[in-house]
């Protein structure tokens, strides 16, 4: 299977690049690297991201839709999906490391051998190009995954072997044509989603297909549970693909470009691919429920759905490798060559409350958290159970807020000025979380959502709750660990330099705001206890803890107003703004606004901890 479908994304995508690769070498003003970088970078990126897909759908199937033992060991459908894992990420490795001579190749225009011919200088141009450094990266993260699926037995490692495996992807997602350019923020968000989509449908496909190709037991729930999967997938890859699309090429240009003649094939693939999967849903799954040994249709389905899905992967290779357009940011701002967007004038509050600018990652996941609790709290209702009123608001009040913070004018002037982003940043780890905590997520997922039956893999409501008493999640809620995360990922930043490193990056701006969001609800889990948590912490116990977080918070806070330091002196001073004040005048309003945010969260949380009488275990 692996095989088949790498060979035959290799040959699309081979001859499809082809078609460009001149065009692109005479953009650059290269000369031709020779046939082996010609053919052999197209095909070696196509295998390669066809083996990672493999190994994210097999690693989906032995996590969430085959069971194991009851011991916790792998049962036999579980082992075999975890050791194709292993196959496909040595595959992914092999392929990764292949790639940076041919990246070199292809960026310098220099023959393969030529640039073998020197291995001392391969670390310092791996650093040095960003597409070569994501492969690099990429090979790591696929020879760690390798390692970890061929010592795994228990069940109970696979969704950290998936989460490994998925992040194996985000390298190459957030370098290329997207991270460049204007609304490269849009561009990388939008590809991020879409590459993550297609790798769990096409990936769980592939698993599904080879599961039931040897024989595999359950194989009609594990169907029935990926329909959920390929849904999601496939309305996640159309929206984020359309916009991914729309960033890069104008409307003119799509019928009058190779770049956009082949994203309108990846559109039409797609098309195809949704119609399939729908049959796929309405007729082959359907026998295979009425009757679990009648596998030939949903075999046949999934061979055809497997098909596209690899010239799928083809035609976007080539997409890859195609440049877009010659006016596809025309007439672009040093500004937005940074940002990424323009920006009007400055920060008024007229402006960070009106001027708003969608965050595909934050913002989506604002409106989805609120919608699913929404939805889980009406079908409380409709069981005939209760839910409290006030903690279904306070709820919806921290996904609005996240939603404001993220989307409107203050997520879009947060990049280009210090005081917005420590502001958004409090916002963010305090008040959002404090919100969040207060709405007993868990214990709502925990009365909405079903019990898996005896038969079927372990389903969301297990693994929520196995993950809310496991030893990570022990581990991040104890209360010195809560706080040190707290301060440090809102802090810590800083005055440790990372923060002058990465000040430019869109990357590192959606890992901070996530970052923040994490330790703040960890910090908050433990001090208020709205759900249970894995281990009994006394009343004294968390009300020092919040006393501690909310004596660092101010005592770093005034360190932030009072540094002779600027942080991101460099950047900010690189950005062309006529309108830009003093960096540390900026700093201070910074710290004033972010201790205003912070100091009221923390003192709720301490009178609330000393209220409230202890947590309770699940």
């Amino acid at each position: 299977m692996l095989a088949w479908a790498a060979t035959l994304a290799a040959l699309v995508a081979t001859m499809l690049a082809g078609l460009s690769s001149a065009t692109a070498l005479q953009l650059l003003g290269l000369p031709d690297p020779g046939a082996l970088t010609s053919f052999g970078l197209p095909a070696a990126t196509a295998a390669g991201e066809v083996a990672a897909v493999v190994a994210v759908g097999s690693l989906l199937l032995a996590a969430f839709l085959v069971p194991p033992q009851r011991s916790g060991i792998l049962d036999v459908d579980g082992y075999v999906a975890v050791r194709t894992a292993c196959t496909a990420a040595i595959v992914w490795a092999l392929c990764a490391v292949a790639m940076v001579p041919l990246s070199i190749s292809s960026s310098s225009g220099l023959p393969v051998a030529e640039v073998l011919s020197n291995p001392a200088e391969l670390p310092r141009v791996i650093g040095e190009l960003e597409g070569t450094s994501a492969w690099a990266w990429t090979a790591v993260i696929a020879l760690i995954l390798a390692v970890f699926c061929r010592n795994t037995l228990r069940h109970s490692w696979t969704p950290m072997l998936l989460t490994i495996a998925l992040l194996g992807l985000m390298p190459r997602a957030v370098s290329g044509h997207s991270s460049a350019g204007g609304g490269h923020d849009v561009a990388t968000d939008s590809l991020i989603l879409h590459v993550v989509a297609a790798a769990l449908w096409a990936g769980g496909l592939a698993a599904l297909l080879m599961h039931a190709r040897r024989g595999g037991s359950h194989l009609d729930v594990a169907a029935n549970r990926f329909s959920v999967v390929a849904l999601a997938g496939f309305a996640t890859m159309a929206v984020s693909g359309l916009l991914n699309a729309m960033v890069r090429v104008p409307v003119v240009a799509v019928l009058s470009s190779t770049y956009g003649a082949l994203v309108l094939t990846k559109l039409v693939l797609l098309a195809g691919l949704g119609v399939i999967g729908w049959r796929q849903r309405r007729v082959a799954i359907l026998r295979l429920t009425r009757d679990p040994t009648d596998r030939s249709t949903f075999v046949r389905f999934a061979i055809i759905e497997s098909t596209v899905f690899a010239v799928a992967i083809g035609v976007a290779v080539a997409l890859s490798r195609t440049p877009p357009p010659a006016d596809s940011d025309p007439e672009l701002t040093a500004l937005e060559a940074v940002l990424g967007y323009a920006l009007d004038g400055p920060p008024t509050l007229a402006r960070l409350v009106m001027q708003w600018r969608f965050d595909l990652l934050a913002g989506s996941a604002a409106i989805l958290f609120a919608a699913l609790y929404l939805w889980a709290v009406h079908t409380l209702r409709r069981r005939g159970e209760k839910w409290p009123g006030f903690r279904t608001a306070i709820w919806v009040s921290g996904c609005a807020v996240l939603l404001l913070v993220s989307s409107s004018g203050v997520g879009r002037y947060a990049p280009a000025l210090f005081s917005v982003h420590l502001a958004s940043q409090s916002v963010l780890a305090l008040v959002v979380p404090l919100f969040w905590v207060l709405g007993a997520p868990l214990t709502l997922a925990a009365s909405w959502l079903r019990p898996s039956t005896a038969d079927a893999a372990p389903g969301l409501r297990e693994w929520l709750v196995a993950a809310a008493v496991g030893p990570v999640a022990r581990f991040l809620t104890h209360p010195a660990i809560t706080v040190i995360m707290l301060l440090g990922s809102l802090f810590g930043v800083y005055f440790s330099g990372v923060y002058e490193a990465v000040a430019g990056s869109h990357v590192a701006h959606v890992v901070m705001i996530w970052l923040v969001l994490a330790a703040g609800s960890a910090f908050y889990w433990v001090v208020l206890g709205a759900d249970s948590i894995p281990r009994r912490w006394s009343r004294r116990t968390r009300i020092a803890t919040a006393i501690t977080a909310f004596v660092g918070y101010v005592s770093l806070g005034i360190a932030v107003m009072e540094s002779e330091r600027v942080f991101g002196a460099t950047f900010f001073e690189s950005l062309p703004l006529d309108w830009r004040g003093d960096l540390a005048a900026d700093q201070r309003l910074g710290g004033w606004v972010a201790l205003l945010v912070g100091v009221p969260s923390l003192l709720f949380a301490m009178v609330t901890a000393g209220a409230r009488r202890g947590s309770g275990q699940r």
